[in-house]
C-alpha cells in the first residue's frame, strides 16, 4: 500500500433518502490513496448506493463527498472521468468479443488514439487473457468474465476504481485470482474501493467499513475489529442437538451472544476462568450432549454478527 497521505476519497455526514427511508445515514470516512478499502455489510445495508453517490451516478440527499478531488455531487462528470466502476452484475456485451469489448471501451473512456493498443495490451496481460483476444465473451467462464470487465473498467488508468460485489456468483479460485488483481493495481498506487458480503474477502482488505442499515458500525483493520469488537471470550460450541443448544444457550447465565456457525455453535460469553466447565455442566443438564467447547479467536463474521446484533438491540430499544 502507498503511504501518502493524500486521501482519495472523503465523506463527511453523506445521507441518502428515497422518500422516508434512509438508505444511508449520516457516513463519515477517508479512504487513502493506494488503499484497497473494503465495504462490508449484508444485502441492503447502503453499500450499493453509497458506491453510486461517490460514483457521481446519484446525487445525495445531504452531506458531502469528494472522489480524487471532485465533489460527487457538483462535479460528477469530472468524478466519472477520474474512476473506474465495475458493478456487481456483469455488464459487458457478451455477443462481442474480448478484444471487441476492450475497443468499445477505450472509446467510452476517451483512451487516446496512439495509446490504445498499448492500453489493450496491458489490460489483458494484467487479467490473464491474453490470446483470448477473439474468444466470444458469452463463451468465457466466470472469472474470466469478472476480469476482462476489471481490465475494461481501468483502461483509462484511472487513480481510484470502485468495485461493487465484483465476485458475486464467482467460484473460490477465480476469486482468490481477482484479488491478486486488486492488490497489484493498489501497490501501483491506485485506490480500490470494494463492497464485498463475502468475510474471507474482507481480510484481503488494508482496512474496513462494516455497514449495517446504512449506518457505519465500525472502522479498522481486519485486526483491529476482531481485537476490540467482541466485548467477552469467543467459545466454539459442538454440541447435539445443535437447534436446541441454541435455543438453551440464549438463556443461559454468562452468555452474551450464540449463533450458529457451520456445524458448530459461537458464543460470546463474559470472561472467566470456569466457564467453559460451567456452561458444560448447564448444556448437559438440559439433555444437550456436548462434543467440545473451547476458546477461540474470532473470525471477521463473528465481529460483524456481534455487532449487528448490538446495534439492531440498541434500534429496538430507541423505537420503544
Amino acid at each position: 500500500m502507498t503511504n501518502g497521505s493524500e486521501n482519495s476519497v472523503v465523506i463527511r455526514d453523506l445521507v441518502k433518502r428515497f422518500g422516508k427511508f434512509v438508505a444511508v445515514d449520516r457516513l463519515n470516512l477517508d479512504v487513502r490513496q493506494g488503499e484497497v478499502f473494503g465495504f462490508l455489510g449484508p444485502n441492503g445495508a447502503g453499500k450499493s448506493t453509497t458506491i453510486r453517490m461517490l460514483c457521481g451516478l446519484l446525487r445525495p440527499s445531504a452531506g458531502q463527498a469528494t472522489v480524487a478531488g471532485f465533489d460527487v455531487a457538483h462535479k460528477p462528470e469530472s468524478v466519472r472521468q477520474s474512476i473506474g466502476y465495475m458493478s456487481q452484475k456483469f455488464s459487458l456485451y457478451n455477443d462481442l468479443k474480448v478484444i471487441e469489448n476492450l475497443r468499445l471501451f477505450a472509446g467510452l473512456y476517451s483512451v487516446p488514439a496512439d495509446a490504445v493498443a498499448n492500453r489493450i495490451a496491458w489490460a489483458l496481460e494484467m487479467a490473464n487473457l491474453t490470446g483470448r483476444e477473439n474468444s466470444i465473451t458469452a463463451e468465457l467462464p466466470g472469472g474470466w468474465k469478472q476480469r476482462l470487465a476489471l481490465g475494461c473498467a481501468v483502461l483509462h488508468k484511472p487513480p481510484v476504481v470502485f468495485l461493487d460485489e465484483p465476485t458475486s456468483g464467482v467460484d473460490p479460485i477465480s476469486r482468490r485470482q481477482f484479488w491478486e488483481l486488486i492488490h497489484h493495481m493498489a501497490a501501483e498506487g491506485v485506490t480500490v474501493f470494494v463492497s464485498t458480503h463475502y468475510m474471507e474477502e474482507a481480510e484481503y482488505c488494508n482496512r474496513l467499513a462494516l455497514i449495517f442499515r446504512g449506518k457505519m458500525v465500525a472502522l479498522g483493520t481486519p485486526s483491529e475489529l476482531k481485537q476490540r469488537s467482541l466485548k467477552g471470550e469467543l467459545l466454539s460450541v459442538t454440541c447435539e442437538p445443535l437447534a436446541q443448544a441454541l435455543e438453551v444457550l440464549a438463556a443461559a447465565p454468562g452468555v452474551l451472544d450464540v449463533a450458529i456457525y457451520g456445524s458448530s455453535l459461537h458464543l460470546v460469553v463474559k470472561p472467566g476462568g470456569s466457564r467453559v466447565a460451567e456452561l458444560q455442566r448447564f448444556l448437559q443438564e438440559h439433555g444437550i450432549q456436548v462434543s467440545s467447547m473451547q476458546p477461540i479467536r474470532p473470525s471477521l463474521e463473528d465481529v460483524f454478527v456481534a455487532l449487528t446484533t448490538n446495534q439492531g438491540a440498541d434500534t429496538r430499544s430507541a423505537e420503544q
